[in-house]
């Protein structure tokens, strides 16, 4: 994919809007606002480079709970990509056809099995195999680990489905360093095991993922099966809003091991274009201030959801003892039908 002056600029405005709506989040959590969240501070080349390249008509994303990034960079409307963590509804309140992202997904690595389920799907159904739909499915280097994300490549690989493993290697499994939790510390390597191609790239590297990503994305779209990119980056902040970093690492070991900023690496590569004007940069920040408020007023005007709903959406054709649950919770709750 090569990429346009309007693509630069565009990144760097995708970048900059996740970051913004990645602190505010944060803050909203500290506030009361949300249960909990998972930060994404430093990960946003990753997940906006990764989904940029995604054909949006026919193509399907399958995230974790720390995705923000590939949700912004679909065009996911993020009040109700956060509904979720405002605990109003699982998954999220987008529509997942429409927006290409399957809903939020917080069972560790399972989305990998859902990725690998839809391609084969994807596979099955086309006319031509040599022009595939293609699933990118998202998971971190602690959950490399999970059984889940074996069993989706070894099926992968002898299915020769077309899916794209995107591992996030930011260095810590919640309180676990990578090379502590990954035997060989690559995460890479273990592909080859499943006969699946795979890339190790610069994570932080907006340009350097949409390369990677492309060319993995190109190999599965032509029918030749699934590919594994290993990006690696740094969790500038905590695994989730319930956890203090400050007892597993320093703020200096933080500071020197982070690496290069996503957006500052995008932002010199701008600057070194010499046509850029400052005035760019300013009015970029202003604009992710402003979809942050507008983003915040959505949010402050959703409602709790219809509890009958816990069952609505379990099963096309609920089950007898489906059925019974719901009438149990009715008669609790003295819910009317």
């Amino acid at each position: 994919m090569t990429l346009t002056d309007a693509d630069l600029k565009t990144l760097y405005q995708l970048l900059v809007s996740v970051r913004q709506l990645d602190k505010a989040a944060v803050a909203w959590q500290r506030q009361g606002i949300f249960p909990t969240y998972a930060p994404a501070l430093g990960q946003e080349a990753a997940q906006v480079g990764s989904a940029y390249v995604l054909d949006r008509t026919r193509d399907f994303a399958f995230p974790t709970y720390r995705e923000i990034g590939v949700a912004r960079a679909l065009g996911v409307n993020m009040a109700e990509y956060l509904a979720t963590h405002k605990a109003l509804w699982h998954g999220g309140l987008y529509d997942p056809v429409t927006s290409r992202l399957a809903p939020i997904q917080a069972v560790v690595a399972g989305s990998v099995l859902h990725a690998v389920g839809w391609a084969l799907g994807a596979k099955l159904d086309a006319a031509d195999t040599t022009d595939l739909p293609v699933a990118m499915t998202y998971f971190g280097d602690g959950a490399s680990s999970q059984g889940d994300v074996h069993e989706a490549m070894n099926f992968a690989g002898v299915m020769q489905v077309p899916v794209v493993f995107f591992v996030q290697n930011n260095c810590w499994a919640i309180s676990l360093p990578t090379h502590e939790q990954v035997a060989g510390n690559d995460i890479a390597a273990r592909a080859h095991g499943y006969g699946i191609p795979a890339l190790r790239i610069d994570g932080n590297d907006v340009t350097a993922v949409i390369d990677a990503c492309s060319r993995a994305v190109a190999h599965a779209r032509a029918g030749r099966g699934p590919v594994l990119v290993e990006a690696l980056t740094y969790r500038r902040g905590p695994h989730s809003t319930s956890d203090d970093p400050g007892r597993y690492r320093s703020l200096e070991q933080e500071r020197a091991d982070a690496g290069d900023d996503p957006i500052e690496m995008l932002r010199r590569a701008l600057e070194a274009r010499g046509d850029i004007a400052e005035a760019f940069f300013a009015d970029v920040q202003t604009n992710a201030e402003q979809e942050q408020d507008e983003v915040f007023e959505q949010l402050a005007t959703m409602t709790t959801r219809p509890g009958r709903e816990m069952f609505d959406y379990v099963f096309q054709q609920p089950t007898a003892v489906l059925r019974a649950q719901q009438a149990h919770w009715q008669s609790e709750t003295e819910y009317d039908a």
